[in-house]
C-alpha cells in the first residue's frame, strides 16, 4: 500500500502542477483514500467527501486513472465530485459544509429500502466548523443512523488556517497526541507513591491534565458519537486497524484523523495555502494586477484614512486579497470561518452601530447568505457593502464555483445598490462610492487579471444610476 500511495501521489503532482488544480488537499488524504477503499465496498457503501475537491486520489483509484491527465479541461474529467463520471461519485459538492447533511439523508434513504450499506462522511476541520455542518450534527444524534461514520480529517487548514472554538479545541488535544498513555503512568504512579501531600498534589495535576484534553474530547462522546482518534492519517496500519473498529452498525462513529495538507511533496507541506490551488505555469498572465488586489489596496486605503471602516471574509482572506490588509489592521479585519450567514448578519450589527463593514465573499459562496442580505441587510437600509468576488463563469472550477446567479438574486432587493467595474479603475472609485453611500451597495468582481488600464492617484466618488459615454 505505502508503493501504490506514492504512485498516486506522483500522478496527482506531476498533472496538477502543469495543469492547475487542487493539490496540497489533495496530497494530504490519499492515505486515507486507499484505506477507505480497502475496508468499505464502494459503490455499495457510500462516501461523501466534503468537499469533493479533494477527492482526485479516489478518483484514481476507482477506473479513472486514464482520464486523469485531462482534468479540469474541456471534456475531461471534473476537479470536484461528478455522479456523471462514476458511480463512485455520490455528489458534485464543490461547497463545504454540506457533507454531513447529505450523508445523513443518504443513510436514511438505505434504511428505508433495508439496505445494509455503510454511509462514510469525510469531513475537513475547516467544513466542520460551519454552521451547517453544526445543524447536522444535532440532527444526526437525533436520528442515531445505523452504519453511519464521520472521518474528520484534520489538518488545521480549509483554505486559511481554521478558526473557532473547534480549532481551539483541535490545538488542546494534539497537544497531547499519547493522552492514553500519559494517563495509564499517571494512574500507575499514584498507586506506588506514599500518602499525604504527595497524592493531593499528584491527583490535582492528574485533574487538571485530564481537564486540558480529556473534555475537549468529550464535546463528541457527550453529543452522542463514539469517538475514535486521534489517529495518524499517513499510517496506514493505524487507519485500517481504526476504519475496521469503526463498524459498528447501532450508533454514529466519528473517526479523528490527523493529515498534513501537501503531504509527500515538499513545496506544499511548507505552504499548504500557496498550494492549495496552485495556478497552472501555463497560464502566463499579462501583468496586470488582479481584480481581488485592486480592491484590497483600495479598501486598504480607506482604513487608514477612517477608522470605522471594517472588512469581513470566511474563510477566504488570501482568495479576496485581505491578507495583507489584515497585516496592517489585524483588528479590523474579520475572517469568521466557513459562516457566509454569519459574516452578513455580523455586517449588519458592525453597520447598525457605526461600522462600514466591507464583506468580501466568493460570489458562488454569497448566495448561501441570502436570507441575510435581505432580511439583516436590505431591509434594514443598512450600509453594508458586499464584494461579490468571482462573479461570472469561472472556467475550470466548474458549475458548483460559478458565480452566475448574483446578478438575479441582488437586484430584485429593495435599496441595493449594485455595480460592476469596466477595469480596475472603475472598481477603486466604486470601492469609494460604496465607502459613502449610506445604504446597501454590492460590488461584482471577475478571477484573475484586470484589464491593464492606467490608476487615477486617487479614487472620487461616482454618481450613481448615471451613465458613461464610452463610444459615440
Amino acid at each position: 500500500m505505502v508503493q501504490v500511495a506514492q504512485e498516486v501521489r506522483d500522478t496527482i503532482i506531476s498533472v496538477i502542477t502543469e495543469r492547475g488544480g487542487h493539490l496540497a488537499s489533495n496530497l494530504g488524504v490519499v492515505e486515507l483514500t486507499l484505506a477507505l477503499h480497502r475496508v468499505f465496498d464502494s459503490p455499495t457503501d457510500r462516501l461523501v467527501w466534503d468537499t469533493t475537491n479533494q477527492m482526485y486520489a479516489h478518483k484514481l483509484v476507482t477506473g479513472r486513472r486514464d482520464e486523469f491527465q485531462d482534468i479540469r479541461l474541456e471534456g475531461g474529467l471534473s476537479g470536484f465530485g461528478e455522479p456523471r463520471e462514476s458511480p463512485h461519485d455520490t455528489m458534485a459538492a464543490g461547497h463545504a459544509g454540506t457533507g454531513l447533511s447529505i450523508a445523513l439523508g443518504i443513510a436514511e434513504g438505505a434504511a428505508n429500502r433495508n439496505e445494509h450499506s455503510w454511509t462514510i462522511a469525510v469531513v475537513g476541520d475547516g467544513a466542520m466548523t460551519s454552521g451547517s455542518s453544526f445543524e447536522a450534527l444535532n440532527n444526526i444524534v437525533h436520528l442515531n443512523p445505523e452504519r453511519f461514520i464521520v472521518i474528520l480529517n484534520d489538518n488545521g487548514m480549509s483554505i486559511s488556517e481554521n478558526i473557532g472554538f473547534l480549532t481551539n479545541w483541535r490545538k488542546r488535544l494534539i497537544t497531547h497526541p499519547e493522552y492514553q498513555g500519559i494517563l495509564d503512568r499517571m494512574k500507575a504512579i499514584s498507586r506506588r507513591v506514599p500518602t499525604g501531600d504527595l497524592i493531593y498534589s499528584l491527583v490535582k495535576r492528574f485533574n487538571t491534565a485530564l481537564a486540558g484534553f480529556i473534555v475537549p474530547t468529550m464535546f463528541w462522546t457527550e453529543m452522542g458519537f463514539e469517538y475514535l482518534g486521534p489517529i495518524d492519517g499517513h499510517d496506514f496500519g493505524q487507519l485500517e486497524q481504526t476504519l475496521r473498529q469503526a463498524r459498528v452498525p447501532d450508533r454514529p462513529v466519528i473517526v479523528h484523523v490527523v493529515t498534513h495538507k501537501g503531504h509527500g511533496y515538499e513545496p506544499a507541506e511548507d505552504d499548504p495555502v500557496r498550494f492549495h490551488q496552485p495556478s497552472s505555469p501555463l497560464d502566463g498572465g499579462s501583468g496586470a494586477p488582479t481584480y481581488s488586489a485592486v480592491f484590497a489596496e483600495t479598501i486598504a486605503r480607506i482604513m487608514r484614512e477612517d477608522s470605522s471602516v471594517a472588512a469581513i471574509s470566511a474563510a477566504m482572506l488570501e482568495g479576496t486579497g485581505l491578507v495583507g490588509v489584515r497585516r496592517e489592521f489585524p483588528d479590523r479585519v474579520f475572517d469568521v470561518g466557513i459562516a457566509e450567514q454569519h459574516a452578513v448578519s455580523m455586517a449588519a450589527g458592525m453597520a447598525s452601530a457605526g461600522i462600514v463593514p466591507f464583506v468580501s465573499i466568493y460570489s458562488t459562496f454569497l448566495q448561501r447568505s441570502f436570507d441575510q442580505i435581505v432580511h439583516d441587510v436590505c431591509l434594514q437600509n443598512l450600509p453594508v457593502t458586499l464584494i461579490a468576488d468571482r462573479a461570472g463563469i469561472v472556467g475550470e472550477d466548474g458549475k458548483t464555483h460559478h458565480g452566475a446567479f448574483d446578478i438575479s438574486y441582488i437586484r430584485c432587493l429593495p435599496n441595493i445598490v449594485l455595480a460592476a467595474p469596466k477595469d480596475e479603475n472603475d472598481l477603486q472609485h466604486l470601492v469609494y462610492t460604496a465607502y459613502k453611500h449610506a445604504g446597501p451597495f454590492a460590488i461584482r468582481i471577475a478571477r484573475g487579471e484586470a484589464v491593464g488600464v492606467p490608476m487615477d492617484a486617487d479614487p472620487k466618488e461616482l454618481p450613481i444610476g448615471k451613465g458613461e459615454l464610452i463610444r459615440e
